[in-house]
């Protein structure tokens, strides 16, 4: 047995910010990806995947039968016969692994499931989100289920607001384009629940509230909107601005060891860092109007590049 393949997911604006209404644009990344699996002679890694499967489907069970129903039996068989999720998405990368797993049991398990096929009103959308959200809080406490939604649907995710969220087009690549967006390995598996949990504190901070919505939002809004009407030149100028911002005020979420090459790039221009998913390790984004700079300046690391200019 083996399922359809459900993929990464990258965040590329909205991290924090969409808790408090940003724009947001999430994009599917198929490099990494994830399957169920069942295998007549299954690894160590194959036999953990499936205890945590079998606590994860008790959670499953308890999911209010207003959001969403599942074969509960049939998953349960499954499970118990040696089912795993075979995943190539490093865990605690900001990349979605947990998304992924979601998207895949919703797809094989849900009860009047909503389908990629569907026509998707804003209305669907919602519902998957609620849906996954529920599901996905089994691993972060508190999720906006929009990362199994990205893994679910294959397309990119414009988010407008919390309540109003649709599928969109992104510009074409070009493919032998200088400028990039990449990915560099902090070499840290980072956990989602501690930052949050220091987003959270510091949201109590008057200034720190302000700042969010005067400095934060407004770049991470107009990142957006450059990003999608392909104003290269623009979106530049805005990375920069929110990079900046990321240094002085999230400065607990970004590993020690990169404080230096976050406010480097930010002087020299050949490349603007900034969190991929809630920071504290695993991958970092980066945006370069030249990528061979970049790598150059950033030749330490290895740099995956996920789309270009």
């Amino acid at each position: 047995m083996k399922g359809p393949l459900f993929y990464s997911k990258i965040l590329l604006f909205g991290e924090y910010g969409i808790i408090k209404d940003s724009k947001g644009l999430s994009i599917p990344y198929s490099f990494y990806n994830g399957a169920l699996k069942k295998d007549a002679h299954p690894s160590e890694e194959a036999i953990n995947s499936n205890k945590s499967l079998k606590r994860f489907a008790a959670h499953i069970q308890d999911i209010d039968e207003n959001i969403a129903r599942f074969d509960y039996a049939r998953l349960l068989e499954d499970v118990n016969s040696g089912m795993y999720f075979d995943s190539s998405i490093p865990q605690g990368y900001g990349v979605g692994s947990s998304g992924a797993l979601v998207a895949a049991l919703y797809d094989k398990y849900a009860f009047d499931k909503i389908t990629v096929l569907e026509n998707l009103t804003r209305e669907k959308l919602l519902k998957l989100k609620t849906i996954f959200a529920a599901m996905e809080s089994f691993f972060h406490g508190k999720s906006s289920g929009l990362d199994p939604l990205n893994s679910y649907l294959s397309i990119p995710i414009l988010i407008n607001s919390k309540d109003n969220i649709e599928a969109t087009g992104i510009p074409a690549q070009e493919i032998e384009g200088k400028g990039a967006v990449f990915l560099i390995d902090s070499g840290i598996i980072g956990e989602t629940a501690p930052m949050v949990s220091i987003f959270m504190e510091k949201m109590k901070q008057e200034g720190f509230r302000n700042m969010l919505k005067t400095q934060f939002i407004k770049h991470t809004d107009a990142c957006v909107d450059d990003f999608l009407q392909g104003n290269v030149k623009s979106l530049f100028k805005n990375t920069k601005q929110l990079s900046k911002v990321v240094l002085n005020n999230f400065k607990p979420m970004i590993p020690k060891q990169f404080h230096d090459l976050w406010s480097k790039g930010i002087e020299t221009n050949e490349y603007y860092l900034k969190l991929c998913g809630s920071g504290g390790g695993g991958y970092i984004l980066g945006f370069t109007e030249d990528i061979q700079k970049a790598k150059q300046a950033l030749s330490d690391y290895k740099l995956e590049v996920v789309y270009s200019f």
